[in-house]
């Protein structure tokens, strides 16, 4: 059974940012998109780039190795050179404490 664990404070994740948090082992990469706050592997598919460090515009990361970019939203891959999707976490905010489902 999943659970959610709490990971950040919305005051630490300011509007158009990511940031890389470890669960039980797996870095996740957590995003605001103007308020709207989403969870995927922080791993990219292509070559293993950091997502949370990659550049956000509007719903979408471009993985600062190559380039690759994927939707924040779903974890779909929007733009080569990745071929497959990262996982999409569950998410929720609590007051102001950002919880992703593990």
């Amino acid at each position: 059974m999943a659970d959610f664990k709490k990971v950040l404070n919305m005051a630490d994740l300011p509007a158009g940012s990511g940031k890389a948090v470890e669960i039980d082992g797996k870095s996740i990469a957590v995003f605001n998109v103007d308020g709207a706050i989403h969870a995927i592997d922080n791993t990219c598919t292509h070559r293993g780039g950091p997502l949370a460090e990659g550049e956000v515009s509007g719903h979408e990361v471009t993985c600062p190795w190559h380039g690759a970019t994927f939707d924040v939203r779903t974890g779909e891959v929007v733009g080569p050179p990745a071929q497959r999707a990262v996982v999409r976490y569950g998410v929720r905010v609590t007051g102001t404490d950002i919880e992703v489902e593990v």
